[in-house]
């Protein structure tokens, strides 16, 4: 069996259930079953679309700013209060609890990773 480098900035990496993972562009829009591990650059905000929020239904989700400087935003779970925010700088990660509504919006431009399980997540835009 051959090893071959991967490009985590580039690629999606599905951690299979039954073991396996599995390397795959980013942009192929693959949605496999289990969990997936995702790294990626970020410029601006469209590229963490900072004008949606994200939800994941069926897991908890990782994000970690592996360089650069970064704020996690928690929707309000009752409303008429006000969003939390986690503030990460390179080397720090928060957990993102199952359910909740989240959004990233980047202080200087940042490589982040995050893992979840990506079945039945959404965005939703900001009003």
């Amino acid at each position: 069996m051959t090893i071959t480098p991967i490009d985590l900035l580039a690629s999606s990496i599905h951690l299979d259930q039954d073991g396996e993972i599995r390397a795959a562009p980013q942009a192929s829009g693959s949605e496999r079953e289990g969990w997936r591990l995702t790294a990626f650059h970020a410029r601006t905000g469209a590229d963490v679309h900072a004008d949606h929020w994200e939800v994941h239904p069926e897991a908890e989700e990782i994000v970690s700013c592996l360089i650069g400087k970064i704020r996690l935003f928690l929707r309000p779970e009752r409303p008429g209060r006000p969003e939390e925010e986690v503030r990460l700088v390179t080397g720090a990660a928060a957990i993102v609890p199952r359910g909740r509504w989240h959004r990233i919006e980047l202080d200087v431009p940042s490589n982040i990773m995050a893992v979840t399980l990506p079945r039945g997540s959404r965005l939703e835009r900001r009003t």
